[in-house]
C-alpha cells in the first residue's frame, strides 16, 4: 500500500483564510492528501494568500522564490497559489514563476481536486472565475475527526461597500450569504466533533442575508445543544441593526465582544474612504450597543496616513479612540492597493504616517491594558483550548476574548472553566480555577 501524499498549506491574512485553508485541505484530502507541518516533506505546497497588506504580491513572489529549490530537488512537487493574491494576479503568477503548477481564487477552490489531477498529467491549472454555483455545496464532505474546541465558520463572503482603500470587492466579489440551513448543518457537525465555540465569519458578516438576518441565525445557532459560545466578525457599522444589538442581550451564548471597525475619526477622511458613515453616527451606535450590553468589550480597525490626511484629521481619530475606550484595536499605516481609488491620490509622507501610527498605537495599548487590569478580581468563564507550558497550566479564551492562563487547573481541553482573574499580563490574563 502506497503512503499518502502530503500537503503543506501556508496561510496568510484573516480568519476567513484560516477557514478556507481547512476546506482546501479537506478537498485535497479527498484526493488522498494528508497535511504535514513542513514544506520540505510535502508533495504539494499551497500558499493561501492575502492581498490586504502592503506589497502583498511581492511577498508571495519572494516566498515562491524560496520554494523554487525544493522543486528543483523534487520535480514531482506541486506548488499552488490560492486566495486573494491568486485572484488579483492570476496569469501573472504563472508567467513570472514557472515553478507554480496551479493558481486558484477564493471563490473557485471547490474545483481544487480536479485542478490537482490536471497537474499530475504535467499540465498547469488556473481558475480565478467567480462561478455561479455555490462553492460550499460542491466541497468535499467534512471529515469526522475530532476538532479543537473553537472553530471558524464562514457564513458570508464578498463586499458591496467599495471602500476606497480596499481590494476585497475585486478579489472576493459581491456580497453572498450561505443559506441558513447549511450553516446550521455545518455547525451541528462541528459540535459533534468537539467544537464548543464558533466564530461566524464574513467580510461584512452583519450584512448576512441567507434567508434570515444574522441576529436570527445567531438565535437559531443558540438552540444547538453542545454549542456553548457564538461570536461573529467582521462587522460594518452601517449593517449593525437593532435586532443584532438586541441579540447581545437576549442570546446568552453570544459573547460580549464586538469587532466594529471605523477606520478614522475624521468625517472628511471617512467620506474620502467611501465609508458611508460619520464619526458621530459611529459614536452614537456605540452608545446604543453599550446601553444594551454595558460590559461589552469593543475592538476596531484604524488606518492612519490615508491620502490627504492632515494632522487635524489624525487628531480626530485620536479623539474618537479616546472617547470609545477600546479593549482591543488594530491599526495600520495606509498602503496603496493598485486598482483602488485611493491609490491615485496624493500620499502622506511615510515618516509622518509612521509617527502617527506610533502615537495611535500608544493610546490603544494604554486602553487595552486598562481593560485587562479591570478584569483582575473578576470571575470569568474560560473555554480551555490547549495545555500551557507550565505544569498544571491550561490556556483558553474568556468570554471577552482575552487569552487566559489558568494555573493549577483541573479543567481539560474543551471544558469551560469558572475562574478568578489574579493578574493582568502584557497580552493575557492569569487566573485561578474556582
Amino acid at each position: 500500500m502506497s503512503s499518502p501524499k502530503k500537503l503543506f498549506i501556508k496561510t496568510y491574512g484573516c480568519q476567513m483564510n484560516v477557514y478556507d485553508s481547512e476546506r482546501m485541505a479537506e478537498e485535497l484530502g479527498a484526493q488522498g492528501y494528508v497535511t504535514t507541518d513542513t514544506a520540505e516533506s510535502a508533495d504539494m505546497i499551497l500558499l493561501n494568500t492575502c492581498h490586504i497588506r502592503e506589497k502583498a504580491a511581492e511577498k508571495v513572489y519572494s516566498e515562491l522564490g524560496r520554494l523554487k529549490p525544493l522543486k528543483e530537488l523534487n520535480p514531482d512537487l506541486k506548488i499552488g497559489v490560492a486566495g486573494c493574491v491568486a485572484q488579483a494576479e492570476g496569469e501573472e503568477i504563472m508567467r513570472r514563476q514557472p515553478a507554480v503548477d496551479l493558481v486558484v481564487g477564493p471563490q473557485s477552490y471547490h474545483r481544487l481536486g480536479a485542478m490537482e489531477a490536471r497537474t499530475r498529467t504535467g499540465a498547469r491549472a488556473l481558475d480565478t472565475d467567480f462561478p455561479e454555483e455555490d462553492k460550499f455545496s460542491h466541497l468535499a464532505a467534512r471529515p469526522k475527526a475530532r476538532r479543537a474546541p473553537a472553530a471558524f465558520l464562514t457564513v458570508q463572503e464578498g463586499c458591496d461597500k467599495f471602500c476606497a482603500f480596499c481590494v476585497v470587492p475585486y478579489t472576493r466579489g459581491a456580497e453572498v450569504s450561505r443559506p441558513a440551513a447549511r450553516v446550521l448543518t455545518e455547525a451541528r457537525d462541528l459540535v459533534e466533533r468537539g467544537v464548543r465555540e464558533v466564530t461566524l465569519l464574513g467580510q461584512n458578516v452583519n450584512a448576512y442575508h441567507g434567508d434570515m438576518t444574522l441576529a436570527e441565525l445567531i438565535r437559531a445557532l443558540g438552540q444547538i445543544d453542545g454549542l456553548e459560545r457564538i461570536r461573529y466578525t467582521t462587522s460594518h457599522p452601517n449593517d449593525m441593526g437593532d435586532d443584532l444589538i438586541a441579540a447581545h442581550v437576549e442570546e446568552p451564548k453570544l459573547m460580549p465582544y464586538l469587532h466594529l471597525p471605523v477606520q478614522s475619526g475624521s468625517d472628511r477622511i471617512l467620506k474620502r474612504m467611501n465609508r458611508s458613515h460619520t464619526a458621530e453616527s459611529y459614536l452614537r451606535l456605540i452608545e446604543r450597543i453599550r446601553a444594551a450590553r454595558p460590559d461589552i468589550v469593543l475592538s476596531g480597525d484604524f488606518i492612519v496616513g490615508f491620502p490627504e490626511e492632515t494632522e487635524a484629521d489624525f487628531q480626530a481619530t485620536l479623539d474618537l479612540v479616546q472617547e470609545v475606550g477600546y479593549g482591543y484595536a488594530y491599526s495600520f499605516k495606509y498602503s496603496t492597493r493598485p486598482g483602488t481609488p485611493a491609490a491615485e491620490r496624493p500620499q502622506v509622507a511615510a515618516d509622518v504616517a509612521d509617527a502617527r501610527l506610533q502615537r495611535l498605537q500608544a493610546l490603544i495599548t494604554r486602553q487595552q491594558r486598562a481593560v485587562q487590569e479591570s478584569m483582575v478580581g473578576r470571575e470569568l468563564s474560560v473555554l480551555v483550548e490547549k495545555p500551557g507550558r507550565e505544569a498544571g497550566q491550561v490556556i483558553g479564551k474568556s468570554e471577552y476574548l482575552h487569552a487566559v492562563h489558568i494555573v493549577d487547573a483541573t479543567a481539560q481541553v474543551g471544558e469551560i472553566a469558572h475562574v478568578r482573574i489574579v493578574k493582568a499580563m502584557t497580552n493575557s490574563l492569569r487566573a485561578e480555577q474556582i
